[in-house]
């Protein structure tokens, strides 16, 4: 990014446009401000009359007031520019730069130098009588200061990936402020400590984190910031590739055996001794598969993970091996999704199917991560397009276990759009085929999204059976998701039993599950809240009103648009008008024939 040619328009902190590097045009009404940044986040082309009624409802003549706040915006942004339509429609001279724009959809080392990194969008900026509008901005304020945190320790990671630890710890501290409680911050600056040769830094940051965890959060520091403390100092050996793959081999049959911290051990082994052996296709390998066991098969280390990842990614960028880069992506953008990081996994999981190197199996996991992200944030027609195409991949390359995963989102999609019949054809197939595969850990997935299937058939008994199958077999696993995604319908199943107050403890108790690791599946734990702020509006439960501003603000945080507008209606429904507008305005990008009623329903 080179913001000092062309227009710059920065949003972050104190509004203000560019050109060539000098101070542009002032606007004269701070609602063309608003206008603007309207214009420029809006999933999709707003018409005249919603942002009349947005912004201009007490003019007595919001058509009028709109087009004059147009004009300033045209003017604004210079004759190369393109503003007009209805929908209005906003083209940008090329090589326009945004900082929001960047911050969300940017490489990380632009995204840091940005200059509003870390201030409000449209700092304090307030509107009167636009309650609607001011909805909408808390949503996109909260969604940005999440992109913010998630750039500031994606950056932390890739100093460190490329040794640059004093930069990589200042940013890891930075993170840290950002959100005090977040675990996975306290255990990458911990790492970067111990890399650095700072025990006592480390150890003192340890101390720090385990008295604010206890207090906080009632619990005693997770896997990842234990991982990071006993990181250990590299050591001088002479050894041989065939050494390295012995020990990773190893490492391979133990995790397939179930043995995954002693896999794990092997792993990190392999890594030290690729290292040391300085052979750069043995140390991207190891990582790999190291990484790898790390995210999928010992929960709450992804955070361990995520660091291998990048310092694979950048070492094989360094040697041309392209189809490890993809692999590598893949990977990064599976973490991102599980963290609700949906910008930055799209952006990585693209690349992998767009640069055209990577291996078919590695497509076929870019393409079913891919069409998870979009699911979770409610474009439905691409995940539906993307997951059916993972779906065939996966099949073409032998994989059936991710055929099963694909099935199963496939199958969710259907769920949430009130497409019973052909949830249940997906969801039915996935439990066939995760069966066939002996796959008992996957199963509980499938099977609880299928008893939500049949409760909303109202099939009671069939519901009952499903849902207890699932959730028994989660609780045998020990899995976090599985347990909260059973526990989530048991509670539904309940509330139609007529036993509204087990239910709500119920999906208190699924939350608790849900999230009882560092990394929990993030887009879970909205839609068990989802499920509680409904249970609450229609009981009248005393705590509703705090479950509804949770909702808001974890939903809008990361982009879960359909969640997001859920929750506004939650909300509307409680007596706030303003919601039930931004919901509507919104809600106009989503392609969900279940949302209808309930829009129709809050005006």
């Amino acid at each position: 990014m080179n913001a000092s040619a062309g227009l710059s328009i920065h949003l972050l902190g104190r509004p203000s446009i560019e050109i060539d590097g000098d101070v542009g045009y002032r606007f004269r009404s701070r609602k063309s401000w608003a206008l603007l940044a309207l214009l420029l986040l809006s999933e999709r082309p707003p018409t005249r009359s919603a942002l009349a009624s947005l912004l201009f409802s007490e003019a007595d003549d919001p058509l009028g007031a709109l087009r004059w706040s147009l004009a300033e915006v045209r003017r604004g942004l210079g004759p190369s520019a393109v503003l007009d339509g209805d929908p209005v429609q906003v083209q940008l001279p090329p090589g326009t730069s945004v900082d929001v724009d960047v911050l969300v959809h940017g490489h990380w080392n632009d995204a840091v130098k940005l200059p509003g990194l870390g201030l409000e969008l449209l700092d304090g900026l307030s509107l009167a009588h636009a309650e609607p509008f001011e909805a909408w901005l808390l949503s996109q304020r909260r969604r940005l200061s999440a992109a913010t945190e998630s750039i500031v320790h994606e950056a932390a990671l890739g100093l460190l990936a490329r040794g640059e630890i004093d930069r990589a710890r200042d940013l890891a501290v930075r993170a840290t402020l950002m959100s005090p409680l977040d675990e996975n911050h306290q255990a990458l600056l911990i790492r970067i400590y111990r890399l650095a040769g700072d025990t006592d830094a480390a150890e003192r940051q340890f101390r720090a984190w385990t008295t604010t965890a206890e207090r906080e959060l009632g619990t005693s520091p997770g896997a990842a910031v234990l991982l990071a403390l006993r990181e250990p100092p590299a050591t001088a050996q002479v050894v041989d590739v065939a050494a390295i793959d012995a020990v990773a081999e190893g490492g391979a049959a133990a995790v397939s055996a179930g043995a995954v911290v002693a896999g794990v051990a092997s792993f990190e082994a392999a890594v030290r001794m690729a290292d040391q052996a300085e052979v750069d296709s043995a140390r991207v390998e190891t990582r790999l598969v190291l990484a790898e066991a790390l995210i999928h098969a010992w929960g709450g280390l992804d955070e361990a993970g995520l660091a291998r990842l990048t310092e694979a990614e950048r070492i094989a960028i360094a040697m041309g091996d392209l189809a490890a880069v993809a692999r590598a992506r893949a990977e990064l953008g599976y973490v991102d999704f599980l963290r609700a990081r949906y910008d930055r996994a799209e952006r990585l999981l693209d690349q992998v199917l767009t640069a055209g190197d990577a291996a078919p199996s590695t497509r076929a996991k870019a393409m079913t991560y891919l069409g998870s992200v979009a699911s979770d944030q409610a474009d439905y027609p691409r995940a539906t397009t993307l997951l059916e195409g993972a779906i065939r991949a996966s099949r073409a390359v032998g994989e059936p276990r991710r055929e099963a995963y694909g099935l199963s989102m496939l199958g969710r999609i259907g769920l949430l759009r009130g497409d019973l019949d052909a949830a249940v054809e997906h969801l039915t197939a996935a439990i066939g085929v995760a069966g066939d595969e002996h796959w008992l850990s996957f199963l509980p997935w499938p099977q609880a999204l299928l008893g939500d299937v049949l409760l909303a058939r109202g099939d009671i008994d069939g519901a009952a059976g499903c849902l207890a199958q699932s959730f028994a077999r989660a609780c045998q696993i020990g899995d976090p998701c599985w347990e909260g995604i059973s526990a989530r319908g048991l509670a539904l199943l309940s509330e139609a039993r007529g036993e509204p107050d087990r239910a709500v403890d119920q999906l208190l108790d699924a939350r608790s599950r849900a999230n009882r690791l560092t990394d929990p599946y993030v887009w879970l734990d909205v839609h068990i809240l989802d499920a509680l702020c409904g249970m609450g509006v229609r009981h009248g439960h005393p705590s509703t009103a705090a479950w509804v501003e949770e909702m808001r603000e974890r939903a809008s945080r990361t982009g879960m648009r359909e969640l997001t507008v859920r929750a506004m209606l939650h909300g509307a429904r409680l007596g706030h008008a303003a919601d039930a507008e931004a919901a509507v305005l919104l809600a106009g990008a989503i392609d969900n024939p279940v949302l209808v009623p309930m829009l129709a329903g809050s005006s």
